[in-house]
This record gives C-alpha cells, structure tokens and sequence, in this order.
C-alpha cells in the first residue's frame, strides 16, 4: 500500500469542507446526513468544526441484483432525521460513478427536503457517470482503489488516519 493523502492531508482537506460549509449555511439550523460506512470518520471530525445548529443521521445505500443484469440501489434511511422542509448537508466519504450519490438525494429530494447541498471528501472524475456533481469535494483523486479514513477493503482498513492505495499485489482473491 502507498500512502495518497497524509493524515495532515486528510485533515486539511476536512477544514477546508468545514469552511464551505459554514460559508454556504452560515448561522442556519441544518441536517447532516452521512452515507454509511464510509463516511463516518469524515462525519465524526466535520461536526466537531461546525458552529451552527444541527441534527445528524445517517443513510445506507445498499446494490441488489434485480431480475435484470443491472443492479438496483436501495436507500434505508431509518436512522436520518425528518428532512421535511430542512436544509440538508449530504456528506459522503467518495463520489465514484454518482449513481449512489444521485439515488440518495432523489431520496431525500422525496422526504421532502428544503435543499440538498452534496459534500465529498473523494473524487474521481475520470469515473463518472451519472449527471450530478457533488457541490464540494475536498480532494480530486486518480481512478485507484483507495482504503483508509473510513474507506474499507473486504471491511478492514477503515481505521487508518490517511488515504491509501491498494496496489495489485495487495488486491488478493482470498481470504
């Protein structure tokens, strides 16, 4: 594994998310919805910087095989507050081809949502697909499998304070 962003990267990356934010919301009550499992530590750490008032939750967004050969995502928002006429903060840890992070604010744009701002830590442009972007990204990365500040492979690797890339070699079949 080789090391993308520093554990200083990663914070400076964090602050700087924290600036977009208080500059987009100000003083205003909002509600922070983080996509789990990755996005946790980004969550955990952005809301220790923030001043305005705000409620918290989390979503999972999950792929099926359906009947056809293409997979449905199924939203499971039981832990996300009411988003009913609130300003919603929609926080992910990467935006890869979109398709998670477009299904997620349909989701919430159906709740009944006042507005939905996207924040991601990850981008890797070269990979999208879907026509939305996210309206901050701390970082713009290369297509590489990333591990690491809440970003997992075969569920290990979420604890690490940096961004890593698994090179060939550490990408094994088994287990």
């Amino acid at each position: 594994m080789r090391v993308l962003l520093s554990q200083n990267d990663v914070r400076q990356g964090v602050e700087r998310m924290a600036k977009f934010v208080e500059d987009r919301f100000g003083d205003s009550p909002i509600t922070i919805v983080g996509v789990m499992t990755g996005s946790v530590m980004l969550l955990a750490d952005l809301i220790r910087l923030l001043k305005m008032p705000m409620r918290v939750g989390v979503v999972q967004a999950s792929s099926y095989r359906g009947e056809t050969t293409r997979s449905e995502l199924v939203v499971n928002s039981d832990l996300t507050p009411d988003v009913a006429g609130r300003e919603v903060l929609l926080l992910d840890d990467i935006f890869d081809t979109g398709h998670t992070l477009m299904a997620i604010v349909e989701h919430l744009r159906r709740k009944g949502a006042r507005s939905i701002c996207t924040a991601v830590l990850l981008r890797k442009a070269e990979r999208k697909e879907a026509p939305i972007e996210p309206d901050f990204a701390a970082f713009d990365i290369p297509n590489e499998f990333v591990i690491g500040y809440g970003l997992d492979y075969r569920d290990e690797h979420r604890n690490l304070p940096f961004i890593g890339v698994l090179e060939e070699n550490d990408l094994g079949s088994g287990e």
